[in-house]
This record gives C-alpha cells, structure tokens and sequence, in this order.
C-alpha cells in the first residue's frame, strides 16, 4: 500500500479560497439561479397596440420577408442582450419636423422663424432658392411624417430626419426652379406643394428611410427681406398692367358691339337706298319707254299732252298767276316776262312795255 505525501505547496494555498467559494454558494446559489432567470427573460418585449418592433440579432434583422421582420402588438421574445436587440416603433405617430434650410432665419434653433433683416443677402448664412424666372425667394416648411417601414426605420432612427430635411429641400429647389416667381407667390402654392411632396417621397423611398411624408406645409414663402420692396414695386405695376388691361378688354366688349351694329344699320340702310333708288330708276326707266312708244305711235298727242303737263307743273309752283291778253295781229308788242331766281314760291311777273318788241 502506497503512503500518501505531504499537500502541495499549491494546494495548501488554494485550499482557502476554495472553502470560501464554497460558503458562499451554499448562502447564494439561489441568488445566482435567481439572476441567471431574469436575464433569461429579459429578451421577452411588450410591443404596445400603436407600436410595431424589429429584432436584431448581432446587428442584423431576423427574418428574411417584411412580413417575418416586423411584429405585431403582443409579447415578443428574444435572446437578451446583446445576443438581440428589439426595437419598438411608433408606427402611428405622426412627426413634425422643421426644415429651414431654404429660409433665412435667425439663431440656430430649427422652429425659430424669425427672418434676418439685412440690407444684403449672404448666401453663406442664409438660405434661398430660386425660381424658373431667375427671382430668389425663401422658405420655411414643416414636414410631418410617420413610420411607414419599421424594419427600414431601425437602422437610421433618429438620423432619418436628416434624411427628410435633405429630400424635402431638394425637391422644394427643383420645383421651385420649374415655375415662375408670380405664380409661386400667388395661385401657385398647392401645386407646388404637390410637386415637391411627391418628389420628397421618391427620395425617401430610394433611399430605403423607411419614413412616408404624411404633409409639407409653407408656412413663410416670400422674398428676402432685402429685396421686399423692389418685389412690391414690380407687384403693383403687374397688378396695375392687369387693371389696364381688363377695363381695355371690357371697353372693347362694349365698343366692339356697338360698331359692329352701326355698321350693320349702315350697311342696311345703304342697301335700302340702294334698293329704292334702283327700283325709282326702273319705274323712270320703264315709264319712259313706255312714253317712247306711245310718241312713236302719236307724236302730237303725246307731244301736246308733255307740252301741257310742263306747263301745269311750272304753273303749280307759281305764287301768283297773271294771265296775258291775246296778241294782236298774231304778235306781241311791249311784253316783258321776268321770273325772279330767288326760292321758290316767289311770285313770277309779266309786265307790257310798249317800247320793247
């Protein structure tokens, strides 16, 4: 039979601390058993009715559709930390975000909207933009948008606001860029708001922020404030070139239809006369005519009764009518006839001189 040796240097130095170890488990092993559960079941989540969770695991999404990716309202359980990590998303919540990259506002807080009143216009401390006429303008938007994609939003988080100031701007420059300053300031705004809205989205969904603009309001679009009054001078000569402009179009409304119906009396009035004077002309033509061939047939008749119808018409006209003694031996001595060249109705007169043949 083998005798054992004395302990070893070794063991006689670990032999301490073992006991100790082994005091301690005996008093705390139910502590131990205790914490290694609640780290077990810290990885279960609640995920609340108006948020929607994604889990990643060593920095990467579990599941490989959308629909494996994103989980419902409910319990969810995950390794703990830092095996998983869950991220919760309000997915009904709306968001409000300032964009004043486009504005020239004072101090650095993005909901200040107090516009800087300069003399001149530094473009690099103030926003600006320009429209499709080459005028700069400046303004202010808040953009509101929700969670559209909560397996998308657990990547860029917070950062994601950057993401929309930067879309939001873009589009606002460029569709400001395709109109004209008078429109933009005036009947303009909602198309430009749909314009640059649908264009912010496009950017948002190329790059994959996971975020859907819910709207984009304007609520400061005007000019610098250094150039305000130059912008109400030509205001006010565009509004008084229209004011000329429709009471020009109105006089003419009015003055256009009168001349066209004088016009037309004229015209109608000419072509009556015209009517009369060639139908008188006629009747004279045919009456005439008609007077030739009767003298043809007749001449003395026709002539006699011409003769005394000259006569009557002269003597109608006469204001008083002396008649003239037969002459003597077949001839007139001393008879004078004067008619008077004044207005008609004068009277005419025959006098007998005997001195005049």
């Amino acid at each position: 039979m083998r005798r054992k040796g004395p302990p070893s240097e070794i063991a006689r130095l670990v032999a301490p601390v073992l006991g100790v170890l082994d005091g301690a488990w005996r008093r705390m092993h139910w502590w131990v058993a205790t914490m290694a559960v609640l780290y077990a079941v810290s990885g279960i989540t609640v995920v609340r009715p108006d948020e929607a969770a994604v889990i990643l695991r060593w920095g990467r999404l579990v599941g490989e559709t959308p629909a494996l990716q994103e989980h419902g309202p409910g319990l969810l359980f995950a390794f703990p930390r830092p095996v998983d990590r869950v991220v919760r998303v309000q997915v009904k919540h709306v968001w409000e975000v300032p964009v004043n990259t486009l504005a020239g506002f004072s101090g650095d807080n993005d909901e200040d909207e107090s516009p800087i009143v300069t003399s001149t216009l530094d473009p690099l401390t103030q926003g600006y933009a320009l429209t499709g006429d080459h005028n700069i303008v400046q303004v202010f938007m808040i953009a509101r948008f929700r969670v559209r994609s909560p397996a998308e939003w657990a990547f860029y988080g917070p950062k994601a606001e950057d993401v929309l100031r930067a879309e939001v701007t873009a589009a606002m420059v460029r569709s400001l860029g395709e109109m004209g300053v008078d429109r933009v300031l005036s009947d303009g705004r909602k198309s430009l708001i749909a314009t640059a809205t649908r264009r912010a989205q496009e950017g948002l969904d190329a790059s994959h922020s996971g975020i859907e603009l819910s709207s984009l309001e304007l609520t400061y679009l005007a000019p610098p404030p250094a150039l305000t009054s130059e912008f109400e001078a030509v205001q006010s000569a565009f509004i008084g070139a229209e004011t000329k402009k429709k009471e020009a179009q109105a006089f003419a409304e009015t003055a256009i239809p009168q001349a066209q119906a004088t016009a037309d009396s004229s015209l109608q009035s000419a072509r009556g006369a015209a009517d009369s004077d060639l139908a008188t002309a006629r009747g004279d033509a045919q009456a005439f005519l008609a007077l030739d061939r009767e003298y043809k047939m007749n001449p003395v008749v026709v002539r006699e009764r011409l003769y005394r119808d000259a006569v009557e018409r002269a003597l109608a006209k006469a204001g008083k009518i002396q008649w003239v003694p037969p002459p003597v031996g077949n001839s007139y001595h001393g008879l004078r006839i004067q008619i008077s060249s004044s207005a008609a109705g004068s009277p005419s007169s025959i006098n007998s001189d005997p001195d005049d043949k």
